[in-house]
């Protein structure tokens, strides 16, 4: 397969082969290449939650091509979220892309009962997440994300790249193969920002209402939709 070809339809073959060739490879190699491949056609989701979309941001500001960035703001977010990513902006120099929902809180309760998150937080998720993501990823050919295999039992077998039938873009997990101490050291080593509730307890950052202490120190996750069974938002599944 040509790198220099863009495809836009991938096979299990084609992406096998780059799962293949990428093993081993370091996440700015695999950026350097989507970056090269899609140009402008391939988008960075951050949160501005979790570490690893700092590092993604960082390192894709070394490579210069101006990637776009997208924040998904549920207008439920923490104080601290929202700062990170005014910092961000101003620290790199870009210019990100903030979604909201098509629904405002208060039409969400309208429609659907107050504190829908407590109540049906898949729908919730849906409307406030999985949504706008869809919107946001439509003029785009890539997508770039920073979850990784040690995030979850989840995200155990999450690929380097893959394809996305429901977005129909090619996926990236550049730091999929990545542990939580390697994102730390690249954090500290480039004095990468970070949220701060990371350093008081809060190993998984989402939603306000839905986001908790872990229960469970072995489960980063643990803490995020307590007391229901749901353990991801929607946008990786």
């Amino acid at each position: 397969m040509d790198p220099s070809t863009v495809i836009f339809h991938w096979n299990e073959e084609e992406l096998q082969h780059l799962n293949d060739t990428f093993v081993g490879q370091s996440p700015e190699y695999i950026l350097h290449w989507a970056t090269e491949q899609f140009d402008q056609d391939v988008v960075l989701t951050c949160s501005f939650g979790g570490p690893s979309g700092m590092v993604l941001l960082d390192m894709l500001s070394r490579l210069g091509r101006g990637t776009p960035v997208v924040f998904l703001d549920t207008d439920l977010l923490f104080p601290e979220t929202y700062a990170l990513a005014e910092a961000a902006a101003r620290r790199y120099g870009i210019t990100i892309e903030r979604r909201h929902p098509a629904l405002s809180l208060d039409e969400q309760s309208q429609q659907f009962g107050v504190q829908l998150y407590e109540h049906d937080p898949d729908r919730c998720c849906g409307i406030r997440k999985v949504k706008p993501l869809a919107e946001a990823l439509r003029p785009y050919h890539a997508w770039i994300s920073g979850i990784r295999r040690d995030q979850s039992s989840s995200r155990s077998q999450v690929s380097l790249i893959e394809w996305h039938a429901r977005h129909q873009v090619l996926k990236l997990n550049p730091l999929a193969l990545w542990t939580e101490r390697e994102v730390w050291s690249y954090i500290h080593k480039h004095n990468v920002p970070y949220n701060p509730l990371l350093d008081q307890g809060y190993p998984s950052l989402g939603c306000t209402p839905c986001t908790h202490h872990p229960h469970n120190l072995d489960d980063p996750r643990s803490g995020r939709w307590v007391g229901s069974a749901k353990t991801e938002c929607g946008i990786h599944v």
